[in-house]
């Protein structure tokens, strides 16, 4: 018997019932592809970090408190501070060594009391006159180094106030006229001073405050080498 040819109606039914079931087959995987898809994505990728919140970490932290602060700047130093403690160190220093200059020089002078005066002398072997008695006690005593006479040296020292006056300074005298510096000692305290003064005499201590030296008397001089060692203390 002979296949009738579909009619056209035919065919459209046939193709729809062909095609149906094979579109929800590819509907059916194309949503298992996508639920499959979707749990892979909200799952972790590997190796991936959690995500870092930093507000506990900053919650546990404990700042200093104001007395940790204090404590730590007093127990360092600043440079000021340093520096501040070298400078008293070395004013302290100073002043020591100016002290110990003046103590020696008037232990020397004292070891030359009774060395009789001569005119122009310069040593305890001879005798001394009043610069020659100066100069040497400087010179052994601190090794410093003085002008040869008493003029000379009242214009090489450094001018020092009478209530200024300290041990070591030296004091004058115009014992020959009112203009000319003739007569030199050097300066102990309270007004007392030691020095070589006159033929006949011997060294020895005197005051500023006798009649024939209070009316001679022309000032006190402080050595330059002294007086920047004393300034530096």
């Amino acid at each position: 018997m002979p296949i009738k040819p579909l009619t056209a109606a035919a065919a459209l039914v046939f193709a729809l019932l062909a095609s149906g079931p094979l579109q929800a087959r590819n509907l059916s995987a194309s949503s298992a592809i996508d639920h499959t898809v979707a749990a892979h994505l909200d799952s972790p990728l590997p190796g991936q970090l959690p995500a870092f919140d930093p507000v506990p970490a900053l919650a546990q932290s404990v700042l200093p408190d104001a007395a940790s602060v204090s404590a730590v700047a007093a127990a360092e130093p600043s440079a000021d501070a340093a520096a501040t403690d070298e400078q008293d160190a070395a004013a302290a220093a100073a002043s020591a060594n100016i002290t110990d200059l003046r103590k020696s020089l008037l232990a020397m002078a004292m070891k030359l009391r009774d060395t009789r005066y001569v005119r122009g002398g310069r040593d305890p072997s001879t005798g001394f006159d009043c610069s020659g008695f100066v100069r040497y006690v400087f010179a052994h005593a601190i090794g410093m180094q003085l002008p040869r006479n008493s003029a000379a040296q009242f214009l090489a020292g450094l001018k020092v106030k009478r209530a200024d006056m300290q041990p070591g300074d030296l004091v004058f005298f115009r014992t020959h006229g009112k203009r000319r510096i003739s007569h030199v000692g050097i300066y102990i305290s309270n007004g007392r001073f030691i020095h070589s003064p006159a033929s006949g005499k011997s060294v020895e201590i005197s005051s500023l405050n006798e009649g024939y030296w209070a009316k001679r008397f022309a000032g006190a001089k402080r050595p330059e080498a002294m007086a920047q060692v004393a300034d530096k203390g």
